[in-house]
């Protein structure tokens, strides 16, 4: 590396500057379905599992219940979700599939091959770079 602090040998500059692309790249694929990037993902997780709590889904996502819940509530009034107060704890808020949302299932089972037709690569390389880039996806701790 001849300097490290270059903005090209950024590691960090290299996922930012992808993860944008990817959710543009993604953005065409999902709009005739209704669908936000960040709302895919939602149903994604709960197409393989639901219900599920807030906490549970916000967990399996990688983000904060403050910032998946307005998310679930434009899915909700899209009729694709729906919550509900648990009535042995009402603290916890479940998150359930509707019938229109477990039908959207179907519609976005293209996307993948729809995504690796936009990108140009294949299957087997869509899942090396998945792959390398598990070390970067799995939860670190800032302090250690």
């Amino acid at each position: 590396m001849d300097d490290p602090l270059r903005l090209e040998n950024q590691v960090c500059f290299a996922l930012v500057t992808a993860a944008r692309n990817v959710v543009s790249i993604y953005r065409p694929v999902l709009e005739p379905l209704g669908l936000t990037h960040p709302q895919y993902l939602v149903m994604l997780a709960l197409w393989e599992q639901a219900p599920r709590s807030l906490s549970a889904l916000a967990g399996e996502l990688a983000m904060e219940p403050a910032t998946l819940s307005p998310l679930v509530k434009r899915l909700e009034a899209q009729g694709r979700v729906r919550r509900t107060r648990r009535v042995d704890d009402e603290r916890v808020l479940d998150i359930d599939l509707t019938a229109d949302g477990r039908a959207l299932r179907e519609r976005a089972i293209e996307v993948p091959a729809r995504i690796m037709e936009r990108v140009g690569i294949d299957e087997r390389a869509l899942i090396a770079l998945r792959d390398g880039l598990a070390p970067f996806a799995g939860r670190f701790d800032p302090n250690g």
